[in-house]
């Protein structure tokens, strides 16, 4: 018999994949898996160690469920992901509470682990990152049945003087194809509306293992899968974003005309200090031309603002970037000194405080931004997939513009009864700063 186990995956969506082979592994070997941790003989946490913020939060998990040891059936615990990856020796000796620390191309050996802690303690699992899926690993979602995760490749190359991932994750390795394909086809088949296609950054698939970009062609591919209804292209690199790609999401009508390119600033000086492949006047080109290909397009993007040196003429070059620019979504984030990383060691580290500060200003900016895109919408009918039922007559969904659990939502009103995971059309009559408000239309589909 097999223990009672559950998982609690932290951080990003490609975290979570790695967390979904886990519980497919665990689950055909047996074991049975659940939500309530209060049951759980043995608990998984799937960390994150990419900034401060994150890695708190993941020993807090940590600490928090160890309780379980004491108040519940908990046996086990285990801790794997980017933080176990990158601190074990020091999560070895400070938090004694933790059975076992798998790393990051570990995760394939979860049955294993726990069959050995039948036996050994503290068992610390690290192989190297150069590791090559095995497509014959099981997966076991855990998104809602009508959206899934799509991976195609691991590790990254940008080597970013501000990021720790390439040490914890390696260098950049794309899934061949016809595998990632096939995985497609069978969520497809399982009911998956919304494909969410990821990796550390999407644009350069192909380029290691058929030298050449594959993401158009891929996309392409995809398309022609049965029962999928919209395809999300996540972390797009603006330099590498190629026209092609751009023409195939523009002709794709299951392609979402959703493009999130990470451009971190629009200072040339910065964006160089961050070893950044391109320039503010690129970036601008880039944005224009999918304006121009594709006038309803929606451009997410993510901002670093006190990086070390960011002078305050530089952040106010920033501000009225993002000003001109109008992103349609953009994250805002306080840049995090991390050890490990080049631009740890940079001279003129900015004060938290300038940092927070900065951070707030740039997000009041776009907080206007956003309000004036949403108001513009106001009389505009959109397809939006139903996620939850808040109240009578009252659902949430989200239209092709909105990622799950990162953009805003539609409230949408109707006396229907509407399923989870159904597409309607809705008319906008009202909006908020990021939340639109509308009404279903008669003439919606299935």
């Amino acid at each position: 018999m097999g223990f009672k186990i559950a998982l609690e995956s932290l951080g990003c969506s490609k975290n979570l994949v790695d967390a979904e082979v886990m519980l497919g592994i665990l689950k055909n070997n047996g074991h049975r898996l659940t939500s309530d941790f209060e049951q759980a003989e043995v608990i998984i946490v799937n960390t994150c160690g990419f900034i401060e913020s994150a890695k708190e939060e993941s020993i807090n998990t940590i600490l928090e469920l160890a309780e379980y040891k004491k108040t519940g059936n908990l046996k086990i615990l285990i801790m794997s992901g980017c933080l176990a990856q990158r601190y074990s020796e020091d999560i070895q000796n400070e938090i004694e509470e933790v059975d076992a620390i798998v790393g990051t191309a570990s995760y394939s050996k979860i049955a294993e682990i726990i069959k050995r802690l039948s036996e050994e303690k503290n068992i610390i699992e690290l192989d190297e990152l150069d590791f090559v899926y095995d497509e014959t690993l099981p997966r076991y979602t855990t998104t809602p049945s009508y959206m899934a995760y799509l991976k195609i490749a691991e590790g990254c190359d940008n080597n970013c003087t501000y990021c720790i991932i390439p040490k914890l994750r390696g260098k950049y390795r794309s899934r061949e194809l016809e595998n990632i394909i096939k995985e497609a086809k069978e969520l497809a088949k399982n009911g998956v509306k919304e494909l969410v296609v990821i990796a550390q950054d999407t644009t350069r698939y192909g380029i290691d293992i058929y030298k050449e970009q594959k993401l158009a062609y891929l996309l392409q591919e995809l398309a022609k899968i049965e029962g999928l209804k919209w395809i999300r292209v996540m972390y797009s690199y603006p330099e590498e974003l190629s026209e092609e790609t751009i023409k195939v999401i523009k002709e794709n009508e299951k392609i979402c005309a959703y493009f999130d390119i990470p451009i971190q600033h629009c200072n040339n000086r910065i964006l160089k200090l961050m070893n950044r492949r391109t320039t503010k006047e690129e970036i601008k080109s880039k944005i224009d031309m999918i304006r121009k290909e594709i006038p309803k397009a929606c451009i997410r993007t993510s901002i670093i603002v006190g990086f070390p040196s960011e002078t305050k003429e530089e952040f106010e070059e920033l501000k009225e970037f993002v000003e001109e620019v109008k992103f349609d979504r953009l994250g805002v984030f306080a840049y995090s000194q991390e050890e490990g990383t080049a631009a740890a060691r940079l001279e003129n580290q900015i004060d938290e405080e300038i940092k927070n500060t900065r951070r707030d200003e740039l997000m009041l900016i776009q907080q206007e931004v956003s309000f004036n895109n949403n108001q513009s919408k106001i009389g505009d009918v959109y397809e939006v997939l139903i996620e939850e039922k808040l109240e009578d007559n009252v659902y949430i969904g989200r239209t092709y513009q909105d990622a799950c659990e990162i953009d805003g939502v539609v409230y949408v009103n109707t006396d229907k009864k509407l399923d989870i995971g159904q597409f309607v059309n809705v008319k906008i009559n009202d909006a908020l700063e990021y939340d639109l408000m509308g009404v279903m239309l008669d003439e919606s589909s299935k």
